[in-house]
């Protein structure tokens, strides 16, 4: 993007009014409805990750295994998520978010039952990988979603809360997990997500309408008669509001590339915000996926239940902080919106993520593995508690405005490249949980912690150099980026 285009003034003609007439499509209420379905479609994969890791030791007694193995399974799921994501939000720009949710969401019910019934561990790992493919359109095109509905100065409030209404699974997930599983069998809560899957799909089926802007799916396009039908249809239609109205066209089959999403890659920008993303990431999975072994050892937890309870604090963090980061960045971009004469500029929805990246996450982690090793007893346990309880915090401060920066910028292909986003930060999460069990069982608790620490505070790093040259940077390669004009 030129500098020229980054400066021009705010739009006030009647394609401005045209543009501002598609977020009004849909009422108050519907934008709930909508946003509420959404946000319970990404909240499942996290529930069944998050649900999955308290069973771990009681799925390898059962699978007659270990838990290094049974922790496969969660990168596996990982891998699968990435390139889910990026499968159903390609498609979703072809042919709408809604047919996205209504095939998705069957997988994840086979998924679901599939792993509820493995006796052998090829076969845990095959049907996890089912059951995270078929949930993994939650939270791209989830996000494409919101892009839909919201216009620029709400989006960043809009993405917070549905970040925290789908992180719910964090703070619900462990509790639930641990608790079946103890007094239960881990077989049952995957009885159980089959069930929430389709009445889900139920929901979608019933509730959900199609949020794409009219004209802009590759199916609208494909059946577009030709700039001429275009003109007569803007002459018979010169209110902006009448022409959102969108023609129904037949179904019509079309192979396309899911990894075509990962070509926004390209950018820097794109790559820093995933990488920034990954990078704190690194610290929650840091403490969640060893926390049987870790805290359950350190304070002699052995109820999986007791286990469970210890993630709330955490998935509290998650939840207080994403609509906390998404409303900091909206007044942010406001204010230096009116600052500069109505001159928006994209960087500045990441100032609001800059505390969250300097010192919330790193230093959480690194005080949890110093309570760890060095505090015994209760008041161990509480110091890691408040520890969970920051790093949620500080980790959702620094998602939503990262994520609303990349759909900011490309708005018009925002579930493709929260989903290219998406796949580089999975690949890299499932090398590092791949790595922390391990890392713990041959340097210790405390090593592993810095370690996850230095890597936190290579996502301020990044942060900041996009602040500082995200303009310049854009500049370089041009994917496609967005303007005061069409967003």
């Amino acid at each position: 993007m030129s500098s020229v285009d980054e400066e021009a003034p705010l739009l006030t003609s009647t394609a401005e009014v045209a543009h501002e007439a598609v977020y009004r499509r849909f009422t108050t209420s519907q934008k709930r409805t909508i946003s509420a379905l959404v946000s319970c479609s990404a909240l499942i994969p996290l529930f069944a990750g998050g649900s999955f890791i308290p069973s771990v030791p009681e799925i390898a007694r059962d699978l007659n295994s270990t838990p290094k193995v049974i922790s496969l399974a969660v990168s596996i799921s990982i891998f699968s998520s990435a390139f889910g994501s990026m499968v159903f939000a390609t498609y979703s720009s072809f042919y709408g978010r809604r047919l996205m949710y209504l095939y998705g969401l069957p997988l994840l019910c086979i998924g679901s039952l599939g792993v509820g019934t493995a006796t052998h561990i090829p076969e845990l790992l095959f049907w996890r990988f089912v059951q995270a493919f078929g949930s993994s359109g939650g939270m791209s095109v989830g996000g494409g979603v919101i892009a839909d509905i919201y216009k620029l100065t709400e989006r960043g409030t809009a993405m917070g809360i549905f970040f925290a209404a789908a992180l719910l699974g964090n703070a619900l997930a462990p509790i639930v997990g641990g608790w079946v599983s103890h007094y239960a069998s881990w077989r049952y809560l995957q009885l159980g997500l089959f069930a929430c899957g389709g009445i889900l799909w139920l929901a979608m089926l019933l509730h959900l309408p199609e949020t794409s802007h009219p004209g802009t799916t590759g199916l609208e396009k494909l059946f577009n008669a030709g700039p001429k039908s275009r003109d007569v249809e803007s002459e018979q239609h010169p209110d902006p509001e009448a022409s959102l109205a969108t023609e129904r066209h037949p179904f019509h089959w079309v192979w396309l590339n899911p990894f075509a999403c990962l070509w926004f890659l390209r950018s820097p920008n794109v790559v820093l915000m995933s990488l920034a993303s990954t990078a704190v990431l690194v610290t929650e999975y840091g403490l969640q996926v060893p926390m049987a072994y870790t805290i359950g050892v350190r304070y002699g937890i052995t109820n999986e239940a007791l286990i469970g309870a210890c993630f709330i604090p955490l998935g509290l963090g998650n939840i207080l902080g994403a609509p906390l980061g998404g409303w900091v960045s909206d007044r942010i971009v406001i204010r230096g919106r009116t600052k500069r004469g109505g001159v928006w500029v994209p960087e500045d929805r990441l100032h609001g993520a800059q505390i969250g990246a300097a010192l919330l996450v790193p230093l959480s982690i690194l005080a949890s593995g110093l309570a760890t090793t060095f505090v015994p007893g209760r008041l161990g346990l509480a110091l890691n508690l408040i520890c969970f309880f920051v790093n949620g915090l500080g980790v959702d401060t620094v998602l939503g405005p990262t994520a609303a920066y990349c759909v900011d910028i490309l708005h018009s292909r925002s579930a493709e490249v929260m989903a290219a986003g998406a796949g580089l930060r999975s690949v890299l999460m499932a090398a590092a949980v791949a790595g922390i069990l391990p890392s713990i069982e041959r340097n210790g608790v405390l090593v592993t912690d810095v370690l996850a620490a230095g890597i936190a505070w290579l996502s301020f790093l990044t942060i900041w150099l996009v602040i500082r040259y995200g303009d310049h940077m854009r500049a370089w390669i041009d994917v496609g980026y967005s303007t005061q004009e069409n967003n």
